[in-house]
């Protein structure tokens, strides 16, 4: 067996990892909990009640926070992923969105920061479904 030399993808340093996440903040406050959560209304079932995002490696995660209305769960709260940004270098990212198997689905690569932000508030596929 032989060696093989594989690329290593670029660092994300602390400040394009600060500055990316203060663009993916201010999508959410601005654009996301606007459209799609302007109130929290209660109901008997899960009910989102706020949007955040998450790093996870590389990978930048748009999540939903859902609050219980069930009687043996009242007020219970959980986490449910809608879609992610992936650095994958100098201001390049693949866009995938959470499927309900449980697995990432990639849809758009390569695109710059202002161009997945804005597929993500304007995509179906990778907004929240509440």
């Amino acid at each position: 067996m032989g060696w093989q030399w594989v690329p290593v993808s670029e660092r994300l340093d602390p400040a394009t990892k600060s500055g990316i996440t203060a663009a993916c903040e201010a999508l959410i406050a601005d654009r996301l909990l606007p459209r799609f959560l302007p109130e929290i209304s209660p109901t008997p079932f899960n009910y989102p009640v706020g949007f955040h995002g998450k790093w996870h490696g590389k990978c930048y995660r748009f999540i939903t926070r859902y609050r219980s209305g069930f009687a043996d769960t009242l007020a219970e709260e959980f986490d449910a992923p809608f879609s992610r940004i992936e650095f994958v270098g100098k201001d390049r990212f693949d866009l995938a969105f959470f499927r309900h198997t449980g697995q990432w689905w990639p849809i758009y690569q390569g695109m710059t920061l202002t161009q997945a932000l804005e597929s993500i508030a304007t995509d179906e596929m990778l907004q929240p479904h509440v």
